[in-house]
């Protein structure tokens, strides 16, 4: 059993016995190799929460992929010869995942799975995740069920130019062993009509669209690190999301989330001014 971002410690293990707030849940959408990973990524680093010992981290990063059912024998065989639908919404295991989230939001503890995408299998190790102020789940259908969808607080969708998600895709399969016929055939078949029917659907979901993902911070998605002078926390940093597109609200009035941290206030703080679609709730 290991711990999100090291081994575990009984530091941290104290750490949970302590009362949490309820974390700030973000859904991260888009399709495969959309650079969702890489989003969360930047956002840790903006809070400065990519230097923070894993203990001491108020910020949490987890990915639907680790939701993936357990295969019978015929569908690994399948899996292992690129004929399995791992983007159809029935290859998550999606009361585990609900149940995980559920607890998260509650401030618990949890036990996540680990997927070894080699061999297409859940490992019998698992990662322990602690209380977190923040937490980011990022997947290819984490908008899909409503069910989960309902549990985010902001949901924002990384979109991506096709083609550029497609040699994402093929240099990460190549890496982890695979043949480049094979995983084209898997993308023509599974991949690329998925999205079509699953995923992209679910951009309507999303309250902040995000053009060319981590490589495009301008004029749909502000996003900065900035300092707070008019504060009783000098040097705090703050994450802010402003959705100027109104595709991304669906016409409606732009909303407008921060996150900061400060060595002031060890704890992140999320603030929000929103403007909600009639009938949807506000964080």
């Amino acid at each position: 059993m290991a711990s999100a971002g090291g081994g575990d410690c009984e530091g941290a293990a104290h750490e949970a016995d302590r009362p949490h707030q309820r974390p700030f849940l973000i859904g991260v959408s888009g399709g495969t190799a959309s650079g969702k990973s890489t989003v969360c990524e930047k956002i840790m680093e903006l809070l400065g929460q990519n230097e923070v010992d894993h203990r001491q981290r108020k910020l949490v990063i987890l990915s639907q992929d680790r939701f993936y059912k357990v295969l019978t024998t015929e569908q690994k065989a399948k899996a292992l010869k690129g004929q399995y639908n791992f983007d159809h919404p029935d290859a998550f295991d999606n009361d585990l995942m609900h149940r995980t989230l559920k607890n998260i939001v509650e401030g618990k503890t949890v036990e996540v799975p680990i997927y070894d995408f080699v061999t297409h299998s859940r490992l019998a190790e698992t990662t322990v995740v602690y209380p977190a102020d923040v937490v980011l789940f990022e997947g290819i259908l984490v908008f899909y069920s409503q069910e989960i969808r309902d549990m985010f607080h902001l949901r924002l969708f990384v979109d991506t130019d096709p083609d550029v998600r497609l040699s994402r895709r093929v240099l990460r399969d190549v890496h982890r062993g695979r043949e480049l016929e094979q995983i084209l055939t898997q993308y023509t078949t599974f991949v690329k009509p998925a999205f079509e029917e699953f995923c992209l659907p679910t951009k309507k979901y999303a309250d902040v669209i995000i053009p060319r993902g981590v490589d495009n911070m301008g004029p749909s998605v502000h996003l900065s690190a900035e300092t707070q002078r008019h504060t009783d926390a000098p040097g705090r940093k703050t994450v802010c999301f402003t959705s100027n597109a109104r595709s991304a609200l669906g016409g409606h009035p732009s909303r407008r989330v921060a996150l900061g941290s400060g060595a002031a206030d060890p704890a992140l703080s999320v603030s929000a001014a929103v403007a909600c679609r009639d009938g949807e709730r506000g964080s």
